[in-house]
């Protein structure tokens, strides 16, 4: 059964909150929320669900669909999956992290861009691939990089959110 939004609201600011609130749905609804798990959230979450604020953070990050930071506006993840790893992921990481200047994980300070891995995307036959504000990029080269990044700015530029 679903929890309903109102529910949510209810059992974060402070509600009759009903028994058996599943936590990971809470969570799941704070994130659609607010696109990551901000502190404030889980502390009111933690404190309506009668549960340790460690629990939360422990279900936070087991689960790689959780976020406990924003993401950019623009999300680059990397196959880091067998067929991607053999062509060059790697390779592809080093560079995004230098041209950036953030580790994988991270958000750059403008939030411009934030970059991850994935494990496998299921797309081997036109690997390495990358995801590229949920587009997927394949046979994907180190070398393309820099201009990866430039046309994202220039889209920034533009104002093209949706290409």
């Amino acid at each position: 059964m679903s929890v309903k939004r109102e529910q949510i609201d209810q059992d974060v600011s402070g509600g009759d909150r009903r028994a058996g609130d599943n936590p990971i749905t809470v969570l799941q609804e704070i994130q659609t929320e607010h696109g990551w798990l901000p502190e404030s959230s889980l502390v009111k979450a933690a404190n309506e669900l009668g549960v340790p604020l460690i629990n939360l953070y422990s279900i936070a990050t087991f689960y790689n669909e959780f976020r406990l930071q924003p993401l950019g506006k623009h999300q680059i993840t990397v196959c880091t999956g067998t067929a991607c790893h053999v062509r060059g992921a790697p390779m592809i990481i080093s560079e995004l992290e230098r041209n950036l200047g953030v580790e994988m994980g991270g958000v750059t300070p403008d939030r411009e861009f934030s970059i991850d891995t994935a494990r496998c995307v299921g797309c081997c036959a036109i690997a390495p691939v990358l995801l590229v504000d949920g587009e997927y990029r394949g046979n994907f080269a180190q070398k393309d990089t820099p201009s990866l990044l430039e046309e994202l700015r220039q889209q920034n530029a533009r104002g093209d959110d949706d290409e």
